[in-house]
């Protein structure tokens, strides 16, 4: 891949390529156990290469999906320090009730 591409748009598409071949191994092993009879479906009948080739984009864009968002929500390692927000202690003024005067209906 190019030096010139993002960090970020090479990782998504590491991760696609990864998703699909997942996609393609999942598929492949559905046909090779026959689930739901799809071995049988897809070689008789003449758009059974159309539903393959179908079942694998379907799932390629799953995993992909699923594999992108593991990688990224990896990257946030425990180690870090910094976890956001400030540890400010809350005012105790802010915690005091204040009470809300409610008509009484009958």
């Amino acid at each position: 891949m190019s030096d010139s591409m993002p960090k970020l748009v090479k990782l998504y598409i590491t991760q696609v390529l990864i998703g699909f071949a997942i996609a393609a191994a999942f598929v492949g092993a559905l046909m090779y156990f026959n689930v739901a009879n799809l071995w049988h479906l897809v070689t008789h009948n003449e758009a059974g290469i159309i539903a393959v080739i179908i079942l694998w984009f379907a799932n390629g864009i799953v995993f992909s999906g699923v594999q992108f968002a593991i990688t990224i929500m990896r990257m946030a390692g425990a180690d870090d320090e910094d976890q956001g927000g400030k540890r400010d202690e809350i005012p105790m003024t802010a915690l005091e009730p204040i009470p809300v005067k409610v008509a009484e209906r009958r």
